[in-house]
Protein backbone atom coordinates (compact mmCIF):
# COMPACT_ATOMS: atom_id res chain seq x y z
CA UNK A 1 0.00 0.00 0.00
CA UNK A 2 2.42 2.59 0.96
CA UNK A 3 4.67 1.66 -2.28
CA UNK A 4 1.54 2.35 -4.21
CA UNK A 5 1.00 5.52 -2.67
CA UNK A 6 4.79 6.29 -3.23
CA UNK A 7 4.13 5.88 -7.16
CA UNK A 8 0.87 7.54 -7.38
CA UNK A 9 2.66 10.65 -5.58
CA UNK A 10 5.64 10.64 -8.42
CA UNK A 11 3.37 10.64 -11.08
CA UNK A 12 0.96 13.21 -9.88
CA UNK A 13 4.53 15.27 -9.06
CA UNK A 14 5.51 14.18 -12.71
CA UNK A 15 2.73 16.27 -14.04
CA UNK A 16 2.82 19.09 -11.96
CA UNK A 17 6.14 19.60 -13.03
CA UNK A 18 5.27 18.86 -17.00
CA UNK A 19 2.35 21.44 -16.23
CA UNK A 20 4.89 24.06 -14.79
CA UNK A 21 7.53 23.32 -17.50
CA UNK A 22 4.74 23.62 -20.12
CA UNK A 23 3.23 27.13 -18.43
CA UNK A 24 6.84 28.77 -18.51
CA UNK A 25 7.66 27.81 -21.78
CA UNK A 26 4.12 29.12 -22.95
CA UNK A 27 4.59 32.50 -21.10
CA UNK A 28 8.18 32.68 -22.64
CA UNK A 29 6.50 32.39 -26.15
CA UNK A 30 4.29 35.22 -25.33
CA UNK A 31 6.34 37.71 -22.97
CA UNK A 32 9.42 37.61 -25.84
CA UNK A 33 10.09 38.09 -29.32
CA UNK A 34 12.67 37.43 -31.84
CA UNK A 35 14.52 40.61 -32.39
CA UNK A 36 14.49 40.57 -28.25
CA UNK A 37 16.39 37.91 -28.04
CA UNK A 38 18.72 38.58 -30.91
CA UNK A 39 19.67 41.60 -30.52
CA UNK A 40 18.08 43.14 -27.35
CA UNK A 41 16.30 46.70 -26.55
CA UNK A 42 19.36 49.10 -26.56
CA UNK A 43 22.16 49.03 -28.98
CA UNK A 44 25.85 50.15 -28.95
CA UNK A 45 26.49 53.77 -31.17
CA UNK A 46 30.13 54.47 -31.51
CA UNK A 47 31.06 58.13 -30.61
CA UNK A 48 34.37 59.93 -32.45
CA UNK A 49 35.39 63.45 -33.60
CA UNK A 50 38.41 65.13 -35.42
CA UNK A 51 39.91 66.22 -33.08
CA UNK A 52 38.94 63.93 -30.22
CA UNK A 53 38.40 64.86 -26.94
CA UNK A 54 34.54 66.36 -27.75
CA UNK A 55 31.54 66.28 -25.33
CA UNK A 56 28.87 64.03 -26.49
CA UNK A 57 25.45 65.16 -26.00
CA UNK A 58 22.35 62.04 -25.98
CA UNK A 59 18.91 63.78 -25.60
CA UNK A 60 20.55 66.69 -23.78
CA UNK A 61 22.13 64.28 -21.25
CA UNK A 62 26.17 64.05 -21.41
CA UNK A 63 27.35 60.77 -21.63
CA UNK A 64 30.73 61.40 -22.53
CA UNK A 65 34.12 62.58 -24.63
CA UNK A 66 35.12 61.05 -27.89
CA UNK A 67 35.69 58.87 -28.56
CA UNK A 68 33.53 56.42 -27.10
CA UNK A 69 30.45 53.87 -27.66
CA UNK A 70 26.89 54.41 -25.65
CA UNK A 71 24.15 52.13 -25.11
CA UNK A 72 20.85 53.78 -26.76
CA UNK A 73 17.46 52.57 -26.34
CA UNK A 74 16.72 51.34 -30.13
CA UNK A 75 12.70 52.52 -28.94
CA UNK A 76 13.39 56.16 -29.55
CA UNK A 77 15.01 58.64 -32.12
CA UNK A 78 18.06 60.22 -30.30
CA UNK A 79 19.37 63.57 -30.54
CA UNK A 80 23.25 63.83 -30.55
CA UNK A 81 25.66 67.14 -30.54
CA UNK A 82 29.01 66.86 -30.36
CA UNK A 83 31.03 70.19 -28.89
CA UNK A 84 34.71 71.22 -28.34
CA UNK A 85 35.65 74.69 -27.07
CA UNK A 86 36.62 76.43 -30.18
CA UNK A 87 34.95 74.32 -32.81
CA UNK A 88 31.44 74.69 -34.09
CA UNK A 89 28.83 72.28 -32.80
CA UNK A 90 28.22 69.40 -34.89
CA UNK A 91 24.98 67.96 -34.45
CA UNK A 92 22.52 64.51 -35.88
CA UNK A 93 19.70 62.43 -35.29
CA UNK A 94 19.90 58.81 -34.59
CA UNK A 95 16.87 57.53 -36.05
CA UNK A 96 15.33 54.70 -35.64
CA UNK A 97 14.27 52.15 -38.44
CA UNK A 98 12.62 48.54 -38.60
CA UNK A 99 15.24 45.67 -38.19
CA UNK A 100 15.20 42.92 -40.18
CA UNK A 101 15.11 40.16 -37.33
CA UNK A 102 11.38 41.10 -36.88
CA UNK A 103 10.66 38.75 -39.83
CA UNK A 104 12.04 36.07 -37.30
CA UNK A 105 8.36 36.47 -35.14
CA UNK A 106 7.01 34.94 -38.38
CA UNK A 107 9.80 31.62 -38.92
CA UNK A 108 10.81 30.86 -35.09
CA UNK A 109 8.21 29.60 -32.57
CA UNK A 110 6.74 32.66 -31.26
CA UNK A 111 4.28 33.05 -33.89
CA UNK A 112 4.13 36.05 -36.10
CA UNK A 113 1.67 38.42 -33.97
CA UNK A 114 2.90 37.79 -29.96
CA UNK A 115 5.95 38.17 -31.24
CA UNK A 116 5.70 41.67 -32.85
CA UNK A 117 3.26 43.18 -30.55
CA UNK A 118 6.16 42.17 -27.52
CA UNK A 119 9.11 43.85 -29.88
CA UNK A 120 7.01 46.77 -30.58
CA UNK A 121 6.48 47.59 -27.01
CA UNK A 122 10.09 46.51 -25.63
CA UNK A 123 11.70 48.53 -28.82
CA UNK A 124 13.53 45.60 -29.88
CA UNK A 125 12.17 45.68 -33.29
CA UNK A 126 14.44 48.80 -34.07
CA UNK A 127 17.85 49.41 -35.03
CA UNK A 128 19.71 53.20 -34.97
CA UNK A 129 20.93 54.36 -37.91
CA UNK A 130 23.74 55.54 -38.21
CA UNK A 131 25.42 52.76 -36.04
CA UNK A 132 28.70 55.13 -35.97
CA UNK A 133 28.92 59.01 -35.82
CA UNK A 134 31.96 60.65 -36.79
CA UNK A 135 32.20 64.41 -36.34
CA UNK A 136 34.87 66.50 -38.55
CA UNK A 137 34.37 69.45 -36.13
CA UNK A 138 34.88 72.56 -37.71
CA UNK A 139 36.77 75.65 -36.49
CA UNK A 140 35.39 79.08 -35.23
CA UNK A 141 35.63 81.81 -37.98
CA UNK A 142 35.02 83.04 -41.23
CA UNK A 143 36.20 80.51 -44.10
CA UNK A 144 35.86 81.00 -48.44
CA UNK A 145 35.95 78.31 -50.84
CA UNK A 146 36.33 79.66 -54.79
CA UNK A 147 34.57 77.13 -57.29
CA UNK A 148 33.61 76.76 -60.75
CA UNK A 149 30.49 77.89 -59.71
CA UNK A 150 31.12 81.04 -57.81
CA UNK A 151 32.61 81.94 -54.72
CA UNK A 152 31.18 80.57 -51.48
CA UNK A 153 31.81 82.89 -47.69
CA UNK A 154 31.53 80.96 -44.64
CA UNK A 155 30.89 82.76 -41.66
CA UNK A 156 30.45 82.28 -38.15
CA UNK A 157 27.74 84.42 -35.67
CA UNK A 158 30.50 85.02 -33.01
CA UNK A 159 33.22 86.38 -34.25
CA UNK A 160 36.65 86.18 -32.25
CA UNK A 161 36.66 89.90 -30.16
CA UNK A 162 40.61 89.81 -32.09
CA UNK A 163 39.23 89.93 -35.28
CA UNK A 164 39.67 92.95 -37.56
CA UNK A 165 35.94 93.91 -39.01
CA UNK A 166 36.81 94.52 -42.80
CA UNK A 167 33.28 95.07 -43.77
CA UNK A 168 29.70 94.83 -42.93
CA UNK A 169 26.72 92.71 -44.66
CA UNK A 170 23.57 94.79 -45.22
CA UNK A 171 19.60 93.80 -46.20
CA UNK A 172 18.27 95.84 -48.86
Amino acid sequence: MKKMIATIRLRLLGRVVSVLIATVMLATCFTTGCASIIHGTTQNIGFGSNPGGATVTVNGRTVGKTPLVADLKRKDNHLVRIELEGYQPFETTLTRTVSGWIWGNLIFFHGFLPGIVVDAIDGAMYKLTPAQVQAELQELGATSMLTDSGLYLLVTLEPNPEWERIGQLTKN
